[in-house]
């Protein structure tokens, strides 16, 4: 998997929809940005934000791991910025309320060991 590519528009994640950003796939090399996703924003309304829960499950556990899901106002890489924290070794899921971002990514940062990465997330 490329570190990042935006070549197709990303899909769009609605209330109730889950995402995958990696689907049990070998680890990445460190530093390595999984699929991104659209969030909707409806006109005429105040945004709140929006309640993210996502997900980390793992083959095989690594004896270390760090993974951060990413928010940006547009898709572009450099843009993205850290949202929450990922790292324990048996996997987790975390949620995080009032996120205020049009692009929803995970980004798998480093792990020692491990098989079969599996990270998403549901709005």
């Amino acid at each position: 998997m490329p570190v990042y590519q935006n070549a197709t528009p990303p899909l769009s994640l609605s209330s109730g929809d889950v995402g995958f950003s990696f689907n049990n796939e070998a680890f990445p090399g460190a530093a390595t940005s999984g699929t991104q996703f659209a969030l909707p924003s409806f006109t005429g309304t105040t945004d709140g934000g929006t309640a993210v829960r996502w997900q980390t499950i793992f083959g095989t556990a690594p004896t270390a791991v760090s993974i951060i899901l990413q928010g940006a106002m547009a898709d572009v890489d450099a843009e993205y910025q850290t949202i929450d924290t990922a790292a324990l070794t048996t996997g987790e899921a975390r949620t995080v309320s009032g996120v205020q971002a049009k692009f929803l990514r995970i980004r798998f940062v480093s792990s020692t060991g491990g098989a079969g990465l599996t990270a998403k997330i549901l709005v």
